[in-house]
């Protein structure tokens, strides 16, 4: 009787966490057929999966098929890496306040970006041009500037990485604001766009350039997703309960940090994604990693997704960097957390 009792309950949290991805899934195919349908030429629902079904008139096939569906692929690719980056950082650092730029991912891709434009270099690899590679490779060296340094006797304090993270986030700040100042108005404007973050420049290559870093580090997360589970629980007991934590720290601050950086390569900074939704699907579909990464996933991708339709569509005739849209949103959403916290520890 007890172990049918189990098994029902087993059966029962699978059944709702398949709803809940399903679901989430769902959510991000409408967010992505309302997105196609949005810009200077509007089209229906209908036409729109129309187009997809092989359909269409030649000029709405070109604006769905050509214009649109690959900026809409690269922002569920760069929202879903940004969420499930995101999720792990929370579930890390025990805080609904951090994100998957926590460890210096978003300045050191920053100053990665800024150091090749002043150098004036051009060369790429591997699908990138020199920007998005430089990008990638500062967001990835900063996170591992902040684990070597943070790091004490064999161990990595998490109150370390934070404390380190700030730091080696603010220095790379300064260089990259002082490289800023050094360059022609041409190269600033189109720095500063980049800093802002945009799809605009999306591209299928770009796509699959990001897509197996995303899948690679989701699949990295989900296999740690008991391991974060138990360490909500404090890092000694963790251990007490058999999990190797410093070995569980830094695989998910690796798998975070490639997750962001492909992000920032691919987009430019974006930021707020990766703060807002992780907390709000740990607020509505529990705390369980298995189940909060995907979710945190596909709610991030369809997040990103809708945003960018309103960056594309809030200025007619232009279009605003979908970062400053990501901002609006999320700066209120921050403050309103921090405020929450506040309350909490003053009870």
């Amino acid at each position: 009787m007890v172990a049918l009792r189990h098994a029902g309950t087993r059966l029962r949290g699978w059944l709702a966490g398949a709803s809940w991805v399903l679901g989430s899934l769902a959510f991000l195919l409408a967010a992505g057929v309302v997105s196609l349908g949005v810009g200077p030429a509007w089209l229906s629902p209908a036409e729109v999966i129309g187009v997809l079904l092989g359909g269409g008139a030649e000029a709405e096939r070109a604006i769905v098929l050509d214009i649109r569906l690959p900026r809409i692929a690269l922002g569920a690719l760069v929202g879903g890496a940004l969420g499930v980056s995101g999720a792990a950082m929370q579930g890390l650092f025990r805080n609904p306040m951090a994100d998957p730029y926590i460890v210096g991912v978003s300045p050191g891709a920053a100053l990665g970006a800024v150091l090749v434009t002043a150098l004036g270099l051009s060369a790429g690899f591997l699908g990138l041009s020199a920007v998005p590679l430089a990008a990638f490779c500062g967001g990835l060296g900063a996170a591992l500037v902040v684990v070597v340094l943070a790091r004490r006797g064999g161990r990595v304090p998490v109150a370390d990485l934070l404390l380190v993270g700030l730091a080696v986030g603010a220095f790379a700040g300064a260089i990259y604001s002082f490289l800023i100042l050094r360059l022609d108005d041409g190269r600033i404007s189109s720095v500063l766009f980049w800093l802002l973050g945009s799809l605009a420049p999306a591209t299928w290559d770009r796509v699959l350039v990001a897509l197996p870093y995303l899948a690679v580090a989701t699949a990295g997360l989900l296999l740690l997703s008991r391991d974060l589970d138990v360490f909500s629980l404090g890092e000694e007991q963790a251990g007490y309960l058999g999990i190797r934590v410093e070995r569980m720290k830094l695989r998910a601050v690796a798998l975070a940090a490639l997750a962001a950086s492909a992000a920032v390569a691919v987009s430019g900074v974006i930021g707020f994604v990766g703060l807002i939704v992780p907390h709000v699907a740990r607020l509505l579909a529990g705390p369980r990693h298995v189940l909060l990464i995907p979710v945190s996933g596909l709610w991030g991708a369809a997040f990103l997704v809708l945003a960018d339709a309103g960056a594309r569509t809030a200025i007619p005739s232009s279009e605003i960097p979908v970062g400053v849209v990501t901002a609006f949103c999320g700066a209120p959403f921050f403050l309103y957390l921090l405020r929450k916290s506040r309350k909490r520890e003053s009870l």
